[in-house]
């Protein structure tokens, strides 16, 4: 509003300065000052809300305007005409732009009609050209203001977008580290708490028993801590490479696993169909998460005198793990075959994302006849 108010006060300061030019001569052509200055006023001062009602300013600049020029009192009611109509072009439409030019031309008319002289083709002549050249200017204005509308959206989208984008991988990550921290957690101190109970019992009867199990507690810990040592590395690096110090488990692995349980005093069978070599790291990963989460819940669930069964096959396309406990011998009912696999915990949720995140699937569910079992199917090639 400073700048219209600078153009209004503009207008009026030409007029003014007309006026005293005019009074000047022996014979002045215009109005006495208490006529002059009081329209020149109401013409100018519309201009400075020219913005904020472009319609209402329009046609008070219309009605002003034709005392403004049958008085003769200067060239504020060409100008400010023109640039009424500029603003309506800019910031209202075409059409309301269009139908105020009609207006002018139609009163500019009857006014060059009542006062017909031969130098009114000049008049007509410049009007035409100021009219025209308002709305061109009018027309390129606005379609840089568009323009500049669009693109302001656009780059709003943009930020929208990548916020939600920002927001989707920090989930993911936290997601990720989740069940990093469940599976590296939940196994140690699983084994933990059953070889603790074990070397408790066995700690006067049988102290070498005992021994070995504080062993295999020390040792687990110490992995378990190594793991969590990797996971604080990768948060904490600032450079963003993700390059871990210490190497992840692979499916590689799966024989210190078992071993580990079978430590824990739970008899497991490994058997393993191909090479697990040269796996995706990610699918490696999964399945020895996956192998290592289903012995963790034979041990806390499966009870005392359990067995496990671990088999690994790598096909062309597809590595398909499976895992069974007999839940210590306990008998269940038959699962029908179209029951859906059962949710699960955190534990199982885990295993379900790590085999979908990569394309595979994942099935879970008691085994007919008694104990659990673990499905997993991981693609050998992931999908650009």
């Amino acid at each position: 509003m400073v700048g219209d108010s600078l153009l209004a006060a503009l207008l009026l300061l030409v007029d003014l300065l007309l006026f005293v030019v005019d009074s000047t001569h022996p014979h002045p052509s215009m109005k006495p000052w208490y006529v002059t200055i009081p329209v020149d006023l109401v013409m100018t001062l519309p201009i400075a809300f020219r913005r904020r009602s472009p319609m209402i300013v329009a046609y008070v600049v219309l009605v002003v305007s034709i005392v403004h020029s049958v008085l003769q009192l200067g060239i504020s009611s060409l100008t400010a005409s023109a640039i009424a109509l500029y603003t309506l072009v800019v910031y209202v439409n075409r059409k309301q732009a269009a139908w105020y030019l009609v207006a002018q031309v139609i009163t500019g008319g009857i006014q060059l009609g009542l006062t017909w002289q031969s130098s009114n083709w000049i008049i007509t002549i410049l009007i035409v050209l100021t009219f025209a050249f308002s709305w061109v200017l009018g027309e390129f204005v606005g379609a840089r203001r568009a323009y500049q509308t669009e693109l302001e959206a656009r780059l709003h989208l943009l930020e929208t977008e990548r916020d939600h984008a920002s927001r989707i991988a920090v989930v993911q990550e936290r997601g990720r580290i989740a069940r990093e921290l469940h599976d590296v957690v939940a196994h140690a101190v699983s084994v933990i708490v059953v070889q603790a109970d074990g070397a408790s019992y066995a700690v006067r009867s049988n102290p070498d028993l005992a021994e070995r199990a504080v062993q295999t507690i020390s040792a687990t810990g110490r992995e378990a801590l190594a793991e969590l040592r990797r996971l604080l590395d990768v948060l904490r690096n600032e450079d963003g490479d993700g390059v871990p110090r210490i190497p992840q488990p692979d499916a590689e692995s799966l024989a210190e696993l078992v071993e580990r349980v079978r430590q824990a005093g739970v008899p497991v069978r490994l058997e393993i169909d191909g090479t697990l070599s040269g796996l995706p790291t990610g699918v490696s990963l999964g399945v020895y998460r996956i192998v290592q989460e289903s012995l963790t819940n034979t041990l806390k669930h499966a009870g005392q005198g359990a067995r496990a069964d671990v088999r690994v096959v790598r096909g062309e396309n597809l590595v398909e793990v499976f895992v069974t406990d007999d839940g210590a011998g306990k008998a269940r009912a038959l699962v029908p075959a179209a029951e859906p696999p059962l949710p699960g915990g955190n534990g199982v949720i885990g295993m379900r994302e790590r085999a979908n995140v990569y394309g595979g699937s994942l099935e879970v569910g008691p085994a007919p006849g008694g104990g659990w079992q673990v499905h997993a199917t991981l693609p050998v090639r992931l999908a650009p």
